[in-house]
């Protein structure tokens, strides 16, 4: 075949999708030669293999300059599927939206070479497709040229990897035919293995500051134990997650509703771009493409799939952060929620979220305890500890059995406190030893608590008795 274009937007089409495929033996639809993200070889079909095919002019098969071998070497072994796949799906996320998955039923069972054919007019359209789609299709295929576009993101530092490939998700399969055709990346790390142990954290972007402490402090605490965090580099939680991971030297990781080369929303720039440099910018849309409303709530469903379950910090009832936790609960991720003041609207959504499965969580402990591994436990949770609550049941009733005022004689405790006089003796001398009561001739008073104005001087006895008591009668 011949190599395709390396020319810029306006370059000509790659031979890939031009006419001389016809007859090559693509596969049509329904023949299913191209699973779903199974990146079966072509030339099973009769098309050349994208390893034996003839480069032009001292090009790989993408072309020079496009981060892939020269002289006919193919793509890196990091890649598992061949050239043509992913120069289809690279120009197919120029011609689909995010998420349809009417285009992920025909993607499944046509293949993406047969499917941008099909798509364009140069093959028989797709099973249902109608007249106003293809339409739509035909005018956004005039300006496609995946080369460029791949050229694009390794300028930027990025790559664009897709099923198949070794350093694919593989829980975004879960999301069936509303699967991403693939993923523009920026950033140095691997996003499969970072994805094995990450975890989300979204929210209000007008949050108030106790949403975005706590965000902050999930995203540092979450960190220091080894997650990656993960949200969509919004305002409010969003960023404060972000900031929160940065700022413990941890990783992180931007799903994007544009391009990974548009930063957004503007005011974040600064901090995707730092993001990029030390974990994950990602995006379905190619490079240059700009966010809308239907596109932040499609990219929910990959920031569910991607992680292993989903924190929300303040959200309304009406709320884009309850569809990335209901889409996690569909998928079978843990969902869970930080309660706020039931006064405030802010987290009005979230309340609602945890009357339902999600799971209250305060911390990164207890985050780390419900999404982690055997071993992975938050502390035990418990009051302060005071001196009474190491006293044994008997002696503690005969503590109880002295009063504040004026404190009893003998037998009045040994009354008050179920016990003879023996034992109320044995015991209330245990307290004297411990520094709860004192002697004043056939009287045991509770020791008296020393107020800062009354000159306590170093060597005075303990202040335990009211405080132990907890009240003054």
């Amino acid at each position: 075949m011949s190599a395709p274009s390396a020319g810029g937007r306006g370059a000509a089409v790659p031979a890939l999708f031009s006419d001389p495929w016809e007859g090559h033996g693509v596969p049509d639809e329904g023949h299913g030669a191209l699973d779903q993200g199974h990146g079966a070889p072509y030339k099973e079909h009769g098309a050349p293999d994208a390893r034996q095919g003839a480069p032009g002019e001292g090009q790989g098969a993408l072309g020079a300059g496009h981060g892939v071998q020269d002289e006919g070497e193919g793509l890196p072994g990091r890649w598992g599927v061949p050239d043509e796949e992913r120069l289809a799906r690279a120009a197919l996320t120029r011609l689909v939206e995010p998420g349809d998955q009417t285009v992920g039923r025909w993607l499944r069972r046509m293949g993406p070479v047969a499917l941008w054919r099909a798509l364009t007019g140069k093959a028989k359209p797709p099973p249902g497709a109608t007249g106003d789609r293809l339409a739509g299709c035909a005018l956004r295929a005039a300006g496609v040229d995946p080369v460029a576009d791949l050229a694009l993101i390794a300028r930027c530092g990025g790559r664009f990897i897709c099923p198949g490939d070794l350093d694919w998700p593989g829980q975004l399969d879960d999301l069936g035919d509303a699967r991403p055709v693939g993923l523009w990346v920026r950033g140095p790390a691997g996003l499969r293995m970072w994805a094995l142990r990450s975890v989300a954290v979204v929210g209000a972007r007008a949050c108030s500051d106790y949403g975005a402490h706590v965000a902050a402090t999930l995203g540092t605490g979450l960190a220091e134990r080894g997650w990656v965090v993960v949200s969509g580099a919004a305002h409010g939680v969003d960023g404060a997650a972000h900031r929160g991971a940065l700022a413990a030297g941890g990783a992180t990781i931007a799903v994007l509703a544009s391009g990974v080369d548009v930063p957004y929303p503007r005011g974040h720039a600064e901090l995707i771009e730092r993001i990029a440099e030390q974990g994950l910018v990602l995006a379905e849309l190619p490079p240059g493409a700009h966010p809308t409303r239907p596109r932040f709530v499609l990219r929910n469903r990959v920031i569910a799939a991607l992680t292993r379950g989903t924190v929300v910090v303040e959200a309304q009832f009406r709320s884009g952060s309850l569809v990335t936790a209901r889409r996690a609960q569909q998928l079978g991720r843990s969902t869970m929620g930080v309660p706020g003041p039931v006064t405030s609207g802010l987290s009005a959504g979230v309340h609602e979220l945890l009357r339902g499965e999600a799971v209250l969580v305060t911390d990164a402990a207890e985050v780390a305890e419900l999404i982690g591994g055997i071993g992975d436990l938050a502390p035990e949770r418990r009051g302060p500890l005071v001196e009474r609550d190491l006293l044994d049941p008997v002696t503690a009733r005969v503590l109880e059995a002295l009063s504040a005022r004026g404190g009893n004689d003998l037998r009045e405790v040994a009354r008050e406190s179920g016990t003879g006089c023996d034992e109320a003796l044995r015991r209330l001398h245990e307290l004297l030893a411990l520094g709860f009561v004192e002697r004043h001739g056939d009287r045991w008073e509770l020791v008296r608590p020393v107020s800062p104005g009354d000159g306590a001087r170093r060597g005075d006895p303990p202040n335990r008795g009211n405080r132990v008591k907890g009240l003054r009668r």
